[in-house]
């Protein structure tokens, strides 16, 4: 097995109670995050993982899921049995409907308390509907199951829109604080994210350049190359701008744009996150058509194989105004980055899958070496391999001044030796710390939807549709039109 990065302290005993148990979530991400963390030595051995969901399995035939879970989405090398074993010594399940009162919840609350004590940590997990959430939280307090030292963790979406949001967040509020409320946003795991801040913050000449004198525009792109995946129930319901932009992009967006925050307590960074959603410029069906294009895949050709387009992957081949792809034009209103355009990207069936920050720094003056250079692009790899690169210009060998462009390169770790660690994997346990700096705070999920309402509520006033595009491109041509009113281009293109 690959070396890890730096040991980690374990963190004190815990029972983590997961409602959805049995949901692809659980299986494809927690479980394997859980057992990777208790196999660095994260975890006691005392701790307890309890799955809860409606399938009526007992222990032995949930563990039996847990281990097949590993097996699928573990890799073989950080698999050894005789851990494996341990681990699942760890796992429980109780068959309840978290969302209905009746049902056995008191088996649930003895097998909480058999290991009761005062300082013993809980954390529910919600891998649920978030429709449920408000419904599950009420039966945790009003079962006696909520402690001083208990946390809630809802995964995303905070509700499809403004209103939804604000009922799930006071139907969760109603029974805990929101000190003990955890939004998750997995995003905010990844190392690449949270290297921004060091990037930014950490060096000063990068520190001194980050503001609209230094900066021509910020491209920030998450490209899927799958297309539905047996999840159209699901997707067809939300689309791109809601299941990407809303949270995920948007989370990106304020921690490039964010001020200086005072330190890094939670509330520090999330203030100032805050503000930056605050700052956005309205979007609304005045503006939408200059700001905000939407496509939907049709045929076309992934991976070299001929794919279905959208509607074809929908039960029934169902009619269907659902986006797959959004490019949008933000702009902040504030002295940093007015001016400064934050195009924003997301979109399924496209030609690789990638996320990346791309930062297009101001072309420079013609001056000593001759014509003026372009400016030099920074481009932060969220994934598939994280990575920071930007090209500098340097002498070529020999006795002109002839010049070179060479690209300095800084992994984020020493990739022969370094298992990136998933990004599920430290949330998890900051949830069991009790550590919210990368969790989303309820004014954060309030404002981000305030700036997308407007955008759903002007797209169903308008009976066009998404745009076409074939699948396995980089979306529609409306994307790349986005870009060429500014005299700008998405980083394919230029690179091209």
């Amino acid at each position: 097995m690959n070396a890890s990065p730096s040991p980690l302290e374990p963190v004190d005993s815990f029972d983590y109670v997961i409602f959805g148990a049995t949901g692809d979530l659980t299986m494809r991400k927690l479980l394997p995050a859980l057992y990777r963390r208790f196999a660095e030595g994260q975890i006691p051995s005392d701790s307890r993982i309890i799955g809860t969901a409606r399938s009526p399995l007992d222990d032995d035939a949930y563990r039996e899921r847990a281990r097949k879970a590993l097996n699928d989405h573990v890799p073989a090398d950080e698999r050894i049995d005789a851990t494996v074993n341990r681990f699942l010594r760890l796992v429980h399940y109780v068959s309840l409907n978290g969302a209905e009162a009746t049902g056995p919840w008191d088996d649930l609350k003895s097998l909480l308390d058999a290991h009761a004590d005062a300082e013993r940590i809980r954390v529910f997990y919600l891998a649920t509907a978030p429709a449920l959430y408000g419904d599950i939280a009420r039966n945790i307090a009003e079962k006696g199951l909520r402690t001083e030292q208990s946390r809630i963790v809802l995964e995303k979406p905070i509700g499809t829109d403004l209103d939804t949001a604000r009922q799930v967040n006071e139907g969760v509020g109603r029974y805990f604080p929101e000190s003990s409320i955890f939004r998750i946003d997995h995003y905010l795991g990844k190392e690449a994210v949270q290297n921004i801040i060091a990037l930014r913050f950490a060096n000063p000449m990068l520190e001194r350049m980050w503001d609209r004198e230094s900066i021509e525009y910020v491209q920030i792109t998450a490209a899927e190359t799958v297309g539905l995946e047996g999840r159209g129930g699901y997707y067809d319901g939300s689309g791109a701008l809601r299941d990407m932009i809303q949270n995920h992009l948007l989370q990106v967006l304020t921690v490039v744009a964010m001020e200086r925050p005072s330190s890094l307590d939670a509330d520090a960074l999330r203030d100032e996150k805050v503000r930056v959603l605050k700052s956005l410029k309205p979007l609304d069906r005045d503006n939408l058509s200059a700001h905000v294009a939407r496509g939907q895949y049709v045929q076309g050709t992934a991976d070299g194989q001929r794919v279905p387009a959208y509607r074809e992957e929908l039960p029934d081949e169902a009619p269907s105004k659902t986006e797959t792809f959004v490019a949008l034009k933000a702009e902040i209103d504030n002295p940093r980055w007015r001016g400064v355009p934050f195009y924003l990207r997301s979109g399924k069936r496209m030609p690789e899958k990638l996320t990346e920050v791309v930062v297009q720094f101001r072309a420079g003056e013609p001056g000593l070496f001759g014509e003026a250079r372009p400016g030099s692009r920074l481009v932060i790899r969220v994934q598939p391999d994280e990575s920071v690169t930007l090209p500098l210009f340097v002498k070529h060998p020999g006795n002109s001044f002839g010049l070179d462009e060479v690209d300095a390169l800084s992994r984020l770790g020493v990739p022969e030796r370094v298992r990136y660690r998933d990004s599920y994997e430290g949330l998890l346990l900051d949830a069991v710390k009790g550590s919210p700096a990368l969790f989303v705070r309820k004014d954060e999920t309030e404002a981000a939807w305030r700036w997308v309402t407007p955008i759903l509520e002007g797209w169903r006033e308008n009976e066009q549709g998404p745009d076409p595009y074939e699948a396995g491109t980089w979306g529609p041509e409306s994307a790349r039109e986005l870009l060429d009113r500014a005299g700008h281009r998405w980083v394919e293109d230029a690179v091209a």
